[in-house]
Order: structure tokens, then C-alpha cells, then sequence
């Protein structure tokens, strides 16, 4: 099944999953980013179906080098909104297992400093969220 992606589109799936992990650091640097990427990375790696074959991938490609959060979030986005339109269009299981995939690594990795989200960080989580379910 995944001979069925592109490469373009086995990159746009990394860069949205890994992306929102990054965007959830970038956004709550007082917590414990390190630890934060490490675990979000971990949420991704027990994705399984197609999904989960893809994120497994070495993450050739994928551009996660915003100098800002802005700029990080302008690449990846966009990229979440479209790894669900390709999804969607694959196999609409494979597009929930994403969906699903992305929000969890993304709790995991905002709940690795241990106290309640602040405003940026739950702000930040509602804008992944809305890509995802966008179109």
C-alpha cells in the first residue's frame, strides 16, 4: 500500500506529523523541549498501518528549519491540511489513523512538562487541530 503515496506526498505526511511535534516544542519553550520532541517523535513511532509505515521512513526531504514559529508553522500547516487531503482521497481509515496519530504525539509531547498547557501552547494545539480537519 504504500507504493500507492508519491514520494512528495510520503514527505508531506513526515513534515506534517514531525512538524506538528515541533510546532507544540516551538510553542511552549519554558516546559521541557527536549523531552517534548523526544516523546512527541515516540507517539509518532507507534503509528502503524500505511501511516505508520510512512513516519517510519528516514525523514529524507522533510524541511522543518523555520527560523520562527511562524515560519515553522507556515510549512507545516499547510502540510497537515494537505497529508489529509491525499489521505482522505487514498483511503479515508488511513486519513482518520493520521488524524489520530498527529493529536496524540502532539498531547504527548505538550504534556511532557507536567502542568496545564498554557494559552500559546493551547492556542498553537487548536491551529494543528484545524488543519487537520480543514476542507
Amino acid at each position: 500500500m504504500i507504493t500507492t503515496l508519491t514520494g512528495q506526498d510520503r514527505i508531506t505526511l513526515r513534515t506534517a506529523a514531525y512538524g506538528a511535534v515541533s510546532l507544540v516544542v516551538a510553542a511552549d519553550a519554558t516546559g521541557r523541549p527536549h523531552r517534548a520532541a523526544s516523546e512527541g517523535s515516540i507517539a509518532l513511532g507507534s503509528a502503524t498501518g500505511l501511516v505508520g509505515h510512512v513516519l517510519a521512513e528516514w525523514p529524507k526531504g522533510v524541511n522543518l528549519r523555520g527560523k520562527t514559529v511562524a515560519e515553522l508553522a507556515d510549512l507545516v500547516l499547510p502540510a497537515l491540511t494537505a497529508a489529509m487531503d491525499v489521505l482522505r482521497e487514498l483511503d479515508p481509515a488511513e486519513a482518520e489513523n493520521f488524524r489520530t496519530t498527529v493529536l496524540v504525539a502532539v498531547e504527548t509531547a505538550a504534556r511532557a512538562h507536567r502542568r496545564t498547557p498554557g494559552p500559546a501552547l493551547a492556542a498553537m494545539i487548536r491551529k494543528i487541530t484545524a488543519a487537520l480537519d480543514a476542507a
